[in-house]
């Protein structure tokens, strides 16, 4: 068995069971012993941030890593944007990058590049193999890395010659880490704020924003008038008529300090402190008030849930039930197309369980408040800000849970970085439903630009915000990909367009105009 099988092989074991890819030359002995493992599924991506984008939207539906195959140096550059975004979202991926050959490597050819230090800002963990023998064990600590609590991404490079010699092994996984509880006196402090009586909110990020960890949320904000929030924007979040109500912080900073400025104490569970993106001039970037006590009960890659379970056995909450959204679903709107009108469709037509995938930052604002009714969901966001991660997250989303609907809301400018997930979407056969807000700027850059107290940007500056003349045709761009597209200009066009994507099999995309 050469070193490529053992790789492969190690993986599977591991439980890996997706590798998202775009190989070259250097990884052709990977490609080889992937076409010999059936046990894993290979979805090509066309550019390597598609590639990464995937794994992201994977993880956070899996709950498990998938692996990447990048080729060399470049490969891996491409990919850094959305492997920003992954380690944002504190998931588990297992990067695998060839290497030439050891022996090419000191004829500095023109793909030679220092792939660790590409690696390094991205990657918990990085490792350069150096035999055949050693592979399958290097896979085993890259998994053990990739899925060490809150998770993480682990970069294996593959020198060509350790992946085609011979004596590879594959090597077992042991048991995983669990996470660490938080110490008692981070749940005494928590309990003595909410049995205070001040105003409290509580924070929650990771695992305990889906699932149980967000039901015991819940029975604990129920029961202690306290209020849930999620980082804006958070990994996964639940939500839904009869899901716990958890309230997104908002972007803009005024906003952000209004949501908070009737609180006076903030307990974090796995976050951090809210603040604003960016820098202003003259403005402090907290949200929180200068009173306002902040307090930790689980630091990033502690047990969260196991320390809500805490809190809630210590304030004697067994028994009690979680209060969960009781908003109405929004009328089907008619007449012309408005952005309050969108999100009403939206709200109106999503299917149950269905996954959102959100980057429509400005376009889609309304989106969340108009879905609080809708049927139980899943709302995925951009956790870094590196902007062109929807499309290829819808896509990682889609593979991990083929049974659910997606929902992708993406914009004309952030679509263009990855526009190529279409294609995987079309040749995968993917249940992704796009819709592109075509307004035909980079909007938030204008209204960044207004914040700044630098008057009104002139003719250059708008150069540099407009992505008009010529307009794109995202209903001929899907097409050249593979995926049906139909561009709307009313809101009962809208509601018709989606609710066919929504009853579709495959991949679909809507153009709104705006």
């Amino acid at each position: 068995m050469n070193g490529a099988e053992s790789l492969i092989r190690t993986l599977v074991g591991g439980g890996v069971e997706v590798c998202f890819t775009n190989p070259g030359t250097s990884e052709i002995h990977l490609v080889a012993a992937l076409d010999q493992v059936p046990e894993i599924r290979c979805v090509l991506g066309l550019f390597e941030g598609v590639v990464t984008g995937a794994a992201d939207g994977y993880a956070r539906m899996a709950e498990k890593p998938a692996c990447t195959l990048l080729h060399l140096g470049p490969g891996l550059g491409n990919g850094l944007a959305n492997l920003h975004n992954a380690g944002r979202a504190q998931v588990p991926i297992v990067n695998l990058v060839g290497q030439h050959a050891t022996y090419h490597l000191r004829h500095d050819t023109p793909l030679k590049s220092d792939i660790e230090a590409i690696a390094r800002p991205c990657s918990k963990w990085l490792r350069t193999s150096v035999s055949a023998s050693a592979i399958g064990r290097d896979a085993v600590e890259a998994i053990i890395a990739a899925r060490t609590p809150p998770g993480q991404i682990a970069t294996l490079i593959v020198p060509a010659d350790v992946a085609w010699s011979d004596r590879g092994t594959v090597a077992a996984l042991p048991d995983l880490p669990r996470p660490p509880m938080p110490p008692t006196t981070s749940v005494e402090g928590a309990v003595a704020m909410l049995r205070s009586g001040s105003r409290t909110a509580i924070l929650l990020s990771g695992n305990v924003l889906y699932g149980k960890g967000l039901a015991t949320a819940g029975r604990i904000a129920g029961a202690t008038d306290a209020k849930l929030f999620a980082p804006y924007p958070a990994t996964r979040l639940e939500r839904g008529a009869g899901i716990a109500s958890v309230e997104r912080i908002q972007y803009v900073l005024e906003m952000g300090i209004e949501q908070f400025k009737e609180f006076r104490q903030l307990i974090l569970v796995g976050a951090q402190a809210p603040m604003a993106y960016f820098a202003y001039p003259g403005k402090d970037s907290v949200f929180t008030s200068p009173d306002c006590k902040i307090h930790t009960l689980a630091s990033p890659g502690e047990d969260y849930i196991g320390a809500l379970e805490a809190l809630e056995a210590a304030l004697s909450l067994r028994g009690t039930q979680a209060t969960g959204d009781r908003e109405e679903r929004p009328q089907l709107p008619d007449g012309d197309i408005t952005l309050p009108g969108l999100a009403a469709v939206v709200g109106a037509l999503l299917p149950e369980n269905a996954i959102v995938v959100d980057e429509s930052m400005t376009s889609g604002r309304g989106m969340m408040a108009a879905t609080k009714g809708s049927l139980p969901h899943d709302w995925l966001g951009n956790t870094g800000g590196s902007i062109g991660i929807a499309l290829p997250l819808a896509v990682g989303a889609a593979v991990a849970c083929s049974g659910r609907k997606v929902l992708c809301l993406t914009a004309d400018g952030s679509g263009m970085y990855t526009l190529q997930a279409l294609w995987t979407m079309a040749r995968e056969g993917l249940d992704v439903t796009t819709v592109v807000f075509a307004n035909r700027d980079y909007a938030v850059l204008k209204r960044e630009f207004s914040y700044l107290g630098v008057g009104k940007p002139g003719p250059r500056a708008l150069e540099m915000f407009e992505i008009g003349r010529p307009d794109l045709d995202w209903v001929q761009l899907a097409k050249g990909m593979g995926v049906p597209g139909t561009r709307v200009t009313s809101l009962a066009g809208f509601a018709k367009a989606l609710r066919r994507g929504f009853e579709s099999e495959g991949p679909t995309l809507i153009e709104v105009p705006l």
